[in-house]
Formats: structure tokens, sequence, C-alpha cells
């Protein structure tokens, strides 16, 4: 029972929790958003697996990892905005919708995969980013060796919720989103 006691308080699994949980931060932040202006997207898993796939696709084809990453954000965001235009254009079901983009989106990433890769045993790799280390962040008990030597986008995205959760709770766009959220009809 100790050696499992050891391994959850390691600052070593902590740290690798936090980079792998990266691409979920993002996923959450705009689901986060979307569910206090009161839409309900199912499809964030799809769409986060279609991004990841046209980010690798544009990063594999040469562009930068930063680029991909941008690409990465705005396919998902183009999935976003066919889930909006389904729901609050049309008036279709948040349920329904969001359900059919998480099918379409994942289905169409692994239909360009096998388009792009046809037979490969296992997939080509891309250069990951690599850890920086960000001075005097090291020397803070536990949570130093947790957040020191992460990649640029675990950076990113831990600003980002700071960032959002001041938007959301402080400023008159916040309230207006949170307010949308509780009483659609506002």
């Amino acid at each position: 029972m100790s050696t499992v006691l050891d391994i959850v308080a390691s600052a070593g699994l902590w740290a690798a929790v936090l980079r792998i949980a990266t691409p979920l931060i993002f996923g959450t932040l705009g689901a986060l958003l979307c569910e206090r202006a009161g839409v309900l997207n199912l499809g964030i898993e799809g769409i986060m697996t279609f991004g990841a796939m046209i980010g690798w696709l544009a990063v594999y084809h040469g562009t930068d990892l930063w680029t991909g990453l941008l690409v990465a954000a705005i396919a998902g965001a183009a999935f976003g905005l066919l889930h909006a235009s389904l729901t609050v254009t049309l008036g279709l079901s948040q349920h329904v919708s969001s359900l059919g983009v998480t099918l379409f989106a994942s289905s169409f990433s692994y239909y360009l995969f096998r388009l792009i890769v046809p037979l490969a045993g296992s997939p080509p790799t891309i250069e990951p980013f690599k850890p920086v280390t960000v001075p005097g962040l090291a020397e803070i008990p536990f949570v130093g060796a947790v957040l020191s030597a992460q990649t640029p986008p675990t950076y990113l995205a831990l600003l980002l919720s700071l960032v959002l959760a001041y938007v959301v709770f402080r400023t008159p766009l916040g309230l207006a989103i949170r307010m949308t959220g509780e009483n659609p009809h506002a």
C-alpha cells in the first residue's frame, strides 16, 4: 500500500498527468464556454479527434508545430460552427446534432488517415514539442517539480485556464455568457 501512496505522491506522476491532460484542458475550456453559454455539445470528442488529425497532417506535411496547433484549433472551430448552425440556426436537437458531429468527425478522421497512410503498420511520427524550463519555477517545492520542464502548449493551456476564469467571472462579457446560459431567452 505504501508503494501506491509513494507513486501517487510523486511529482513525476503529476507532471506526466499534466502533460498528458494538456489536449483535454483545451477541449474542456471550449466545453466550459459552450456550457456556460447554454449550448450542450456532446461532440467534443469527435471535434478533438478531427482537430488532432488535421493538426498532425499539417505538421506531417511540413508546417511547424505551432501552425499545426493553430490548424487543429481552426478545424475544431469549423466543426463547432457546424454544430452551432445545426442547433441555433436550424433549431435541431443539441443532443442529436452533437452526437452526429462526433460520429462524423471521428469517422472522417479515420477515413482521412486511411487515405493518407493506407498500408502503414504503425503511424508515421512527427517531432513533438520540446520541454522548456521556466527559471525559478523548479525551486518551488512539489509544484515546481510538476510544472517545470513542461511543453509550451501545457503552459499555454494553464494560462488560458486562468484567462478564461477571469473573463467568465470578472468581465461584462462573462456575465452576458453566464446569463445566456442560465436563461436562453435572454
